[in-house]
């Protein structure tokens, strides 16, 4: 689903706001010599597979961008949870209950019908998933759309982050018969493996990338965590208030990684954390201070209170190289829950 919570929040901020037709190479297979009949016989090896052809992979995604429209239209999240899932939907469940927050102009884009083009399908082996790349329409970002088999056997979209114009989505290796390879999570390219990128994206928010945040390259995505970083002591409430973030733990938490061209891994990871807010122990004892919830905390609880635990789902694109730090290219988190 193509983000359309506006850019401000596309990243999160203090205010909380193909592989191409499969093909296989066509051995021929060389028969028994008339006259040696013991002469061995080579099988034809079977062509490589995916999940799905390239021309089921088109059909899935145009049939996504029809019911998405229609789900944007009416905020049905039902209608929505038969083409979507995973942290995708998590967001997307979540952009519903806020809607009524945003601002008409936002609102309106929200609800406009996109589709995808410039697509490349990007289908590994023996996979039970596919991601494709594409640009929406009314945008220049680039996108990498992830779409699994959940539990019910149908083909949904789980993930689609967007990068920022300066870092374009690099080439994925399809030299097998046109298919991608899919890489190990746990496979450690370069400084850090996909499944350590998540811990390391928080330490921004945490401790403003001390400790293994200082891994990562510096990009777009990790100069807007470590700007949320350094606010603590300067937003609106600092006075009375103090502010930090925290890990926690992904709703969905599986990982989509794949083999690039030039070497190393891009993968499409789940992140999550929780923003807290606290009153100081100075004004939590008057007994009549609180903090009140913002319009969009306010969805969740209208109650003021103490201390507010905003938790933010999110999902995050990321090129890991042999011989260079781990690049976000791309973050996008959305507010599940306050209270």
């Amino acid at each position: 689903m193509m983000r359309h919570t506006p850019a401000s929040r596309r990243l999160h901020q203090l205010t909380v706001f193909a592989a191409g037709v499969t093909m296989a190479a066509t051995l021929a297979a060389c028969g028994s010599d008339p006259v040696r009949g013991d002469a061995p016989t080579t099988t034809p090896s079977p062509a490589p597979t995916g999940a799905v052809t390239r021309t089921e992979a088109a059909r899935i995604l145009d049939r996504y961008e029809e019911i998405n429209a229609q789900a944007n239209e009416i905020r049905s999240a039902e209608l929505l949870g038969t083409v979507e899932g995973g942290q995708l939907y998590e967001q997307s469940k979540a952009d519903y209950r806020l809607f009524a927050t945003w601002p008409k102009k936002d609102q309106a884009y929200y609800k406009k019908p996109f589709t995808y083009h410039e697509r490349s399908y990007y289908i590994p082996q023996g996979q039970s998933w596919f991601a494709v790349k594409g640009t929406a329409s009314g945008s220049k970002e680039q996108a990498l759309l992830v779409f699994d088999k959940t539990a019910d056997r149908h083909f949904k979209m789980v993930a689609a982050v967007y990068t920022d114009p300066k870092s374009p989505i690099p080439a994925v290796d399809t030299s097998n018969h046109g298919l991608a390879t899919a890489a190990s999570p746990s496979a450690r390219v370069g400084a850090l493996a996909p499944d350590q990128i998540s811990s390391a994206y928080e330490d921004l928010y945490e401790t403003g990338g001390k400790n293994t945040g200082a891994r990562l390259a510096s990009t777009p995505a990790t100069r807007t965590a470590l700007s949320t970083y350094r606010q603590r002591t300067a937003y609106k409430n600092a006075k009375y208030a103090t502010l930090r973030w925290e890990a926690t733990q992904p709703t969905h938490p599986k990982i989509y990684a794949l083999r690039l061209q030039a070497g190393g891994t891009l993968a499409v990871f789940p992140t999550a954390h929780n923003q807290m807010e606290q009153l100081k122990d100075a004004y939590i004892y008057t007994g009549y201070v609180k903090i009140t919830p913002g319009a969009q905390q306010a969805v969740y609880s209208k109650t003021p209170r103490v201390a507010i635990l905003d938790e933010l789902q999110g999902q995050a694109l990321a090129q890991f190289t042999p011989a260079g730090e781990p690049k976000a290219l791309g973050v996008e988190y959305q507010m599940v829950d306050s209270r």
